[in-house]
């Protein structure tokens, strides 16, 4: 039975992840604990095969007084907490990183294809203090210690917070949306509970970008979620060709219809 410690209480990924291991029963034992306060420096990770770590400070508007506050939740708090899974004798630490730390936000009518050799230039606080945390969490592999670096694109799935929220929201409220042809890489929630059971059953080491098998067209989203909650959006040709050409240097008009793919 693998012994799987949770860092990270309440979070979207953390508790959809226990929840779907719950169709195992005999396979897995899973605590979670929450790191608001510093009473998780008490505890004995020593029982523990696997520390997934969850934690972290995202879908908020950035500004330069908050640079502190992602370093201190995203870079400081995952690399102590490796460390003490590490002296503690943990074999396996897993990090929820991100997409952002490429620094893509897509481009409308051009391809923006990922890999795990693509530059890591992050041009967000949230992406630059997920990489830092990257860096020193990979030098501390061994043998022993092996480091799972997560780098998903955007979670979605029943009751997801953040952008696909947002996107959602703009699904049921609008009669009309722009239908343009883009490509985007997505990652259902239950895919990436499945990966993370297979990445944790191997016993993995290294850097891994979890997508969804098929790329997703933002149109085509927004007219699904519409239809599945019982609306109807008009999809409009015209207005998607405004947009080609004059809505590229619009930062949220790039990431909503902009192509922004991992490589397969």
């Amino acid at each position: 039975m693998k012994k799987i410690l949770i860092t990270g209480k309440n979070s979207y990924v953390g508790t959809s992840f226990e929840k779907w291991l719950e169709k195992y029963p005999e396979d897995y034992l899973i605590d979670s604990i929450s790191l608001r306060d510093g009473s998780w420096r008490e505890k004995d990770l020593s029982a523990y095969d696997v520390v997934l770590h969850v934690a972290a400070i995202v879908h908020k508007k950035e500004n330069s007084n908050m640079q502190s506050l992602y370093n201190k939740v995203n870079r400081d708090l995952p690399i102590e907490i490796a460390i003490k899974a590490k002296e503690a004798g943990v074999k396996q630490f897993i990090f929820i990183s991100t997409l952002a730390v490429y620094g893509q936000e897509g481009k409308i009518g051009q391809e923006v294809l990922i890999t795990k050799d693509t530059n890591l230039e992050p041009n967000t606080l949230y992406g630059k203090s997920k990489l830092q945390a990257e860096c020193e969490l990979q030098s501390m592999t061994d043998e022993t210690f092996k480091i799972v670096i997560l780098r998903p694109p955007l979670i979605y799935g029943p009751n997801c917070p953040g952008n696909y929220t947002r996107l959602k929201n703009i699904a049921l409220k609008t009669p009309v949306f722009p239908q343009i042809e883009n490509q985007r890489s997505m990652l259902n929630i239950d895919r990436l509970c499945f990966y993370m059971k297979e990445y944790i059953d191997l016993n993995v080491v290294g850097v891994y970008l979890p997508q969804d098998e098929t790329y997703a067209n933002t149109s085509y989203l927004v007219k699904k979620i519409s239809q599945d909650n019982g609306k109807k959006v008009y999809m409009s040709k015209f207005l998607g060709w405004l947009i080609i050409i004059f809505g590229k240097k619009i930062n949220l008009f790039r990431k909503l219809f902009g192509n922004l793919t991992i490589i397969r």
